[in-house]
C-alpha cells in the first residue's frame, strides 16, 4: 500500500505495541557528533554529481551529505564550499570528499577544507594513510577539561579491504606525525596527542557499489570489519570508531539488514544520483530511473586503467560498457597503437573515439603540458603508456557527455551505478516518485530509514522458537 503522498508505506498491516522510530536506528554517537536526525549519510559522487544542491537539501533536513569534490579544481571546490555554507546559513551538517590522489593534490584539497572551516571529510580510495589525511585529522586536536582527547576534524573512511580498514582504525603513523611536526604542519601538542586517536571516527564498509568497486557482498564485508574493530579495540582507540555499511543500500530491507548485522550507520550512493538535486544531466537521470537490478556491469576504471581496477556502470541502452571493455582488451594484447591491425585501428578511431589517434594525443598534450609535463614525457618514451592515455581519453569523454546530456553521444554515456538503484526503482514503480523529477535525497532517506524501523519493529514482535530480538531494540547502538 502507499501513503497519500505517493511514498510507499509498510507492506504489512500495523501491529499494536511500541515501535522503533528511524531516529532510534544505529549509533546515537553518530547522530550526536554529526548533529543529525538519522544514522544515515549520502556519499560523495565524482565531479559534484553529489552537488551543492544535494548537500544543502540534506543539511536543511538535518541529515548529512558529502559533497563530490573529486575532479574539481581548487577554485571550484572553494566556491562550492562557500555556497554550501551560505545556503545552510551556518546550520545543518555537511562534509567534503577527499579522494586518494597525488600527494600535492591531496595537500591542496586539505588546504582548501581547512581554510574554509570544513570539519568533515569522506576519505575515499585510500589504501594507506597519507600525510594530508593525518594533517587534517590532527589539526586542532586538544584535551578537554576531563582529560579526554578531542579532534574537531572528523573523518569518514570508505574502505572495501581489511588492510585499509586496519590503517584507519589505528592511530596516525608515527613517522608521518614526526615529519609533519618537524615541518611545522602540525603543532607539537597536536603531535603528542596523535597516539590517542584513531585515523577516523566513522569507517564505512563499502560493499558492491556503483563506480569503483571490489564487489564484496555486504553480508561478508560488514561482519569482517566489525570483528576487526573488536580485535583492535584491545590495543588502541579503534573501539571508539563507528562502523557503517554502504553499497547495495537502496531499500528499507537493505538498511534493516545492515542494522541487524551491527552497522552503526548506513550510507547511500547510486540512489541519490537519480534525484532532482544530483549534478548530472536529465538525460542520464532518464536512463537511471528505468534501471533494474540486472542493468549494471563492470568496466575498467578510467583513472586506474593500467592497474586493472574495475568500476560498475549502467549498461542498459548504452554502448559504453562494451566499448570500454574492448579498449582494455586491446591494451592488454598490444604494446602500442602501431601494433593494431588496420581494420581495428579504423574501428577504434571512427566508431569509439570519434577522431584520429593523433587528434586525441594533441588534446592530451595540451591538457598536461603545463600542469604535468612528466606525464607527456613518459608517454612519448613508452608507447604502451601512450596507448593507455589515448584509450582513457574516451573514458573521460564518456563521463563528460553523460553529465552534459549530449544527445549526439548518448550511447557513450558513462554512468556509475550499482544494483541498489534498480531495487529502489522497483519499489517506487507506480508511485509519483517513479519519475526522478519527484525524487529528493532527503525523501529517499526518510523512506529507507522509516521503512527499516517498521521492518525491525515487526521483527521484534515475531515469536521465534529459540531466539528473540531484544525488547524492540533491534538496530539500536549506543
Amino acid at each position: 500500500m502507499h501513503s497519500p503522498h505517493g511514498t510507499p508505506g509498510p507492506r504489512a498491516a500495523p501491529f499494536p505495541g511500541p515501535e522503533l522510530r528511524p531516529e532510534d536506528l544505529g549509533s546515537a554517537g553518530f547522530r550526536a557528533d554529526h548533529s543529525v536526525a538519522y544514522a544515515y549519510a549520502t556519499g560523495s559522487m565524482y565531479k559534484a554529481i553529489a552537488s551543492v544542491d544535494l548537500v544543502v537539501r540534506m543539511g536543511r533536513a538535518g541529515l548529512l551529505g558529502y559533497f563530490g569534490a573529486g575532479g574539481l579544481s581548487d577554485d571550484e571546490l572553494a566556491a562550492s564550499i562557500r555556497r554550501i555554507r551560505a545556503e545552510l546559513g551556518g546550520h545543518g551538517p555537511f562534509g567534503v570528499n577527499l579522494l586518494s590522489s597525488r600527494p600535492e593534490r591531496e595537500e591542496r584539497g586539505v588546504d582548501v577544507c581547512l581554510a574554509h572551516g570544513v570539519r568533515r571529510i569522506e576519505a575515499a580510495s585510500f589504501v594507506r594513510i597519507s600525510p594530508a589525511l593525518v594533517r587534517f585529522r590532527l589539526t586542532g586536536a586538544h584535551r578537554d577539561g576531563d582529560g579526554s582527547v578531542r579532534t574537531p576534524n572528523l573523518i569518514m573512511a570508505k574502505v572495501s579491504r581489511q588492510e585499509a580498514a586496519e590503517a584507519f582504525l589505528s592511530p596516525p603513523p608515527p613517522a608521518i606525525v614526526r615529519d609533519l611536526a618537524a615541518a611545522g604542519r602540525i603543532t607539537p601538542q597536536e603531535a603528542e596527542l596523535a597516539s590517542a586517536v584513531a585515523m577516523c571516527d566513522d569507517l564505512c564498509a563499502e560493499a558492491d557499489s556503483g563506480g569503483h568497486t571490489d564487489q564484496r557482498p555486504m553480508t561478508a564485508l560488514l561482519p569482517a570489519m566489525l570483528t576487526l574493530r573488536e580485535r583492535m579495540a584491545f590495543t588502541g582507540p579503534a573501539g571508539r570508531v563507528r562502523i557503517g555499511a554502504a553499497g547495495g543500500i537502496g531499500t528499507p530491507e537493505a538498511a534493516a539488514a545492515a542494522f541487524v548485522m551491527g552497522a552503526d550507520f548506513v550510507l547511500t550512493g547510486s540512489v541519490n544520483q537519480c534525484t532532482v538535486e544530483a549534478g548530472t544531466s536529465d538525460a542520464a537521470k532518464d536512463l537511471l530511473q528505468r534501471a533494474q537490478v540486472q542493468d549494471t556491469i563492470l568496466v575498467p576504471a578510467g583513472d586506474m586503467f593500467e592497474m586493472g581496477t574495475k568500476a560498475q556502470v549502467l549498461r542498459r541502452g548504452l554502448f559504453f560498457p562494451a566499448r570500454a571493455n574492448k579498449l582494455y582488451e586491446l591494451w592488454l594484447r598490444h604494446d602500442s597503437l602501431d601494433e593494431l591491425d588496420q581494420d581495428t585501428a579504423d574501428h577504434v578511431q571512427r566508431r569509439i573515439l570519434g577522431r584520429s589517434f593523433d587528434e586525441v594525443w594533441q588534446e592530451i598534450k595540451s591538457r598536461y603540458v603545463d600542469s604535468r609535463p612528466a606525464v607527456i614525457e613518459r608517454a612519448e618514451q613508452d608507447p604502451k603508456r601512450r596507448m593507455a592515455l589515448t584509450f582513457t581519453w574516451y573514458f573521460a569523454k564518456a563521463t563528460r557527455v553523460a553529465m552534459e546530456g549530449d544527445a549526439g553521444s548518448r550511447v557513450d554515456f558513462q554512468i556509475p551505478c550499482g544494483p541498489a538503484l534498480g531495487a529502489l526503482n522497483e519499489r517506487l514503480r507506480g508511485t509519483p516518485q517513479e519519475d526522478w523529477r519527484h525524487r529528493h535525497p532527503d525523501d529517499i532517506a526518510r523512506l529507507i530509514m522509516t521503512g527499516a524501523a517498521e521492518l525491525l519493529s515487526r521483527a521484534a514482535h515475531l515469536p521465534t522458537p529459540s531466539t528473540t530480538v531484544a525488547a524492540g531494540r533491534v538496530g539500536v547502538r549506543p
